[in-house]
């Protein structure tokens, strides 16, 4: 009676069998969800450094046309645009630019330098040629600093169409700021070579950009993270 009316048992080998291949799937899983949540943060620490940027960008733009007054803090601050703006080209370049492969990395790499060596240009400009006399600044750009200035310049030139481009490929990212952003950067590559009212309009042009790609990099943020 108790051997007819009794549940058989599992063999204790099949229960094991089992829960090991259970294990592998949730410990995944849970890898899975706890890698998101930091990409996510990250991919958001990149908008609000291109926030940032788009904000110095604007205040360069009015100190270089006299709408607000060019003092220690506002020359401070100028390079600091491409420092920010490094961060934001980052978080593009996780998200969507490496999936363009090989160009998208050399691509990304050539804009980083460019972009870093521009932090020099820039403190070379608003720090150290702002406290020098016109023939000092003459006879510094005919030696090794005037060759490090246009370098920058043609990486600037070279990278920030090739990133451009690079993030086209990939797919995913809005193409009206992306060609803003490659509008705004050439005159200021041109700097030596264009108008002040051209190069003033390319940091607007510019800071419009960033600002729009670091608004729409932080909504898409935990969706790109998955």
């Amino acid at each position: 009676m108790l051997a007819t009316t009794a549940e058989p048992r599992r063999p204790q080998s099949l229960i094991s069998l089992h829960s090991s291949a259970e294990e592998p799937q949730e410990n995944s899983t849970a890898v899975q969800s706890s890698a998101a949540v930091p990409s996510a943060t990250l991919y958001r620490l990149a908008a609000i450094a291109g926030a940032g940027s788009a904000l110095i960008l604007l205040v360069n733009a009015a100190k270089r046309s006299s709408l607000i007054a060019t003092t220690d803090l506002t020359q401070l601050l100028a390079p600091v645009a491409e420092i920010l703006a490094l961060g934001l080209v980052v978080g593009l370049f996780l998200a969507f630019g490496r999936r363009a492969g090989l160009f998208g990395t050399i691509a990304f790499v050539i804009n980083f330098v460019a972009l870093a060596s521009l932090v020099g240009v820039e403190v070379v400009i608003n720090l150290v040629f702002s406290k020098l006399p016109l023939t000092t600044i003459t006879d510094l750009r005919a030696g090794p600093l005037g060759l490090a200035l246009v370098a920058s310049s043609v990486l600037f030139l070279l990278g920030t169409p090739a990133f451009v481009i690079s993030l086209v490929v990939a797919r995913g990212v809005p193409r009206i700021p992306l060609a803003l952003y490659f509008i705004g950067a050439m005159p200021i590559a041109l700097r030596a070579f264009v108008p002040e009212l051209a190069l003033d309009l390319g940091l607007v042009t510019l800071a419009a950009a960033i600002a729009w790609l670091a608004g729409w990099l932080w909504m898409r943020a935990p969706t790109t993270s998955r």
